[in-house]
């Protein structure tokens, strides 16, 4: 449990740092992201986004308990 947890700072870290970079890939911005702006409202959920980074997630930890 503690080395997980430790893992998941580590990553967590990582993304921090490189957030500048990952936000010009345009992974929230997705067809399928839910946005509606009213006039004093703004909701964003991102649908697309979502799914597509918890494949990549499970893809990576299937790769590590293989």
């Amino acid at each position: 449990m503690q080395r997980t947890l430790i893992i998941i700072g580590i990553v967590l870290l990582i993304a921090g740092i490189l957030w500048p970079w990952l936000s010009r890939l345009g992974l929230f911005r997705l067809p399928g992201d839910i946005y509606v702006e009213k006039e004093n409202v703004r909701f964003y959920f991102p649908v697309t986004s979502a799914i597509i980074i918890s494949i990549v997630i499970s893809v990576i930890l299937w790769f590590f308990r293989k």
